[in-house]
């Protein structure tokens, strides 16, 4: 037994089915051991970034932790983006690395890279595995990691020598780290309903932590219970569905002004995994002035980092939530319905978009499509960027978990790989991967990917010819001095998809949409859909750099 095979029946004891991953000189040995080890699928993308993206959201959509493989050197530094996007979303991954044999290490040999130091700073937990004897224990102290707590990024560095050597039997050393226990603050989830049921103005801020403890069921409960407004953040749409009556909308840069208004104007806020970043907040120092604010989160390092908390709760979304409705039992309800009322006089969707040329598509028409033709439980995978915030504003979604996007690091090209990711994860579920042209040149090459195992994603191509979000804020504050944002040399992408092994069609009208898209989801193989966009379309509400968040931009421009 090589150290090798003993790393992938670690891996599969961990549960692992599916590895995303690309082959090198340094990792042969454990591409060697792949094949006599049943019960792993190994994915071989076209580019270790997309790898990254794909196990992350393999992990997002599955609730596993996701795996992905690269050899040395320009493998390792080929997957930083998307580690720094897991670790930015606090997604459960472990990555496995190969190094240069023992010896060779700080000699700069061929493809040496010092993997682990590159990578210290965008992951949760990193090793060196420096034995085949070490190898369980690093396998389960990775995967404990990478799950407990607040989630993330796991790297194990496995140099060559150590993955060929050879065992006379299985080292069965599984000690992994122990679990912290995180006791629920009676006294301060007492108070906490205390300002809760007291409050006239409360608000429920929502995270993407509540989505990844499964805490949705009673944030609704709560919010229903109370009848207190609930704004969500992109990385927690659909904890709270978007159609109901308490949903105020995003909050932040691209937020309704019903929900910033709300924000604003709060006398209590609850922030649930949420950690105040800077597109919820804007100006942090004018954030949600008049608020006593109660934040609860699995991670204590985020309590007061960038806004002040009065009441700091620290451990898991469910576990806090569950104890904090046993304790509401013994108080009343706070007053909102006029509260409630005051806030639908302010608009939860965006505003109207101008008026378009025939020969383009209306996002706003697009995403109307796309709500009366999926299912409640698609799961939406974006890219970044313009589409990615129309996809937010404008979607139905109901479904913890089912919007999938680099969030924290806004990583363009993720759309693609992360929603081959997704459907290997599910392949139940329809998935729709939502990019625009820029994103989608930076890893397209993975729709061969999708082509080689059939992986039936319908990806949906924004093109408006240009670097849309770059252009909007170089129109809006920077004085409409364009630089570098054109790309109206784009290729043809439904042929371009086609040269790779999809099929493609190109949508130029609203009335061929409906048709277009019907085609797409029915066809069981992966598919493209190209969409002709309006240049200057712009993305409003948005909220200019360094205001508060009330301080709202809401007219569209459609310029000639």
């Amino acid at each position: 037994m090589t150290g090798a095979r003993v790393l992938l029946k670690c891996l599969r004891r961990e549960g692992v089915n599916t590895i995303f991953g690309y082959p090198g000189g340094a990792a042969l040995p454990i591409y060697d051991a792949l094949p006599d080890v049943p019960g792993i699928r190994h994915i071989l993308v076209r580019h270790e970034q997309g790898a990254a993206h794909a196990a992350d959201a393999y992990a997002r959509a599955s609730g596993n932790v996701g795996v992905c493989l690269a050899t040395s050197g320009p493998g390792a530094t080929n997957l930083v983006t998307g580690i720094a996007a897991a670790m930015a979303d606090s997604v459960p991954m472990v990555v496995i690395t190969a190094q240069v044999p023992s010896p060779l290490m700080g000699t700069d040999a061929f493809q040496e890279i010092d993997t682990l130091g590159i990578t210290l700073p965008i992951t949760k937990h990193s090793a060196l595995v420096t034995s085949p004897q070490e190898i369980p224990r690093f396998v389960s102290e990775a995967f404990a990691v990478a799950k407990s707590g607040r989630p993330g990024p796991v790297l194990l560095d496995i140099p060559k020598d150590v993955s060929a050597a050879r065992l006379s039997e299985f080292p069965d050393d599984t000690s992994a780290l122990p679990s912290p226990e995180v006791k629920a603050d009676l006294v301060g989830l007492s108070e906490a309903a205390r300002l809760l049921t007291a409050a006239k103005r409360p608000v429920l801020y929502v995270g993407g932590g509540t989505a990844r403890s499964g805490a949705a069921p009673l944030v609704r409960e709560l919010a229903r219970r109370l009848q207190i407004p609930v704004t969500t953040t992109l990385m927690a749409l659909g904890v709270f569905p978007t159609d109901d009556e308490l949903f105020l909308g995003l909050p932040g840069m691209h937020g309704s002004r019903r929900a910033n208004c709300a924000l604003s104007e709060a006398d209590v806020l609850l922030a649930v995994g949420a950690r105040f970043d800077d597109r919820v907040t804007g100006n942090a120092a004018r954030f949600s002035p008049q608020s006593r604010r109660i934040h609860l989160d699995i991670d204590a390092a985020e309590m007061g980092k960038l806004c002040r908390a009065d009441l700091q709760l620290v451990g898991d979304a469910r576990a806090l939530l569950s104890t904090l409705l046993r304790e509401l039992d013994r108080h009343g309800k706070p007053e909102t319905a006029g509260w409630l009322a005051r806030l639908r006089e302010q608009p939860r969707q965006p505003p109207v978009m101008g008026e378009l040329p025939g020969a383009s598509v209306s996002p706003r028409a697009l995403f109307d499509t796309l709500n009366d033709l999926l299912p409640r439980d698609a799961l939406i995978v974006t890219d970044v960027g313009q589409h990615q915030m129309w996809a937010a504003q404008l979607l139905r979604l109901s479904t913890p978990g089912q919007f999938i996007t680099s969030g924290g690091l806004g990583a363009m090209g993720f759309g693609v790989p992360a929603a081959m990711g997704a459907k290997l994860a599910c392949p139940e579920r329809t998935v729709v991967a939502i990019v625009g042209d820029g994103g989608f040149q930076m890893t397209c090459h993975e729709l061969s990917t999708m082509a080689r195992y059939n992986v039936p994603v319908v990806v949906i191509v924004l093109d408006n010819q240009c670097l849309g979000m770059v252009r909007q804020w170089q129109q809006l504050f920077h004085g409409g001095r364009y630089s570098e944002v054109d790309l109206s040399d784009n290729p043809d992408f439904a042929a371009l998809s086609r040269a790779l092994g999809v099929a493609a069609e190109s949508v130029q009208e609203e009335a061929q949409l409906r048709t277009a898209l019907q085609r797409a989801l029915h066809k069981g193989a992966p598919c493209v859909v190209h969409v002709k966009v309006r240049r200057t379309q712009n993305v409003f509400p948005i909220v200019p750099p360094g205001e508060p968040a009330t301080v709202m931009l809401e007219s569209e421009k459609v310029l000639a």
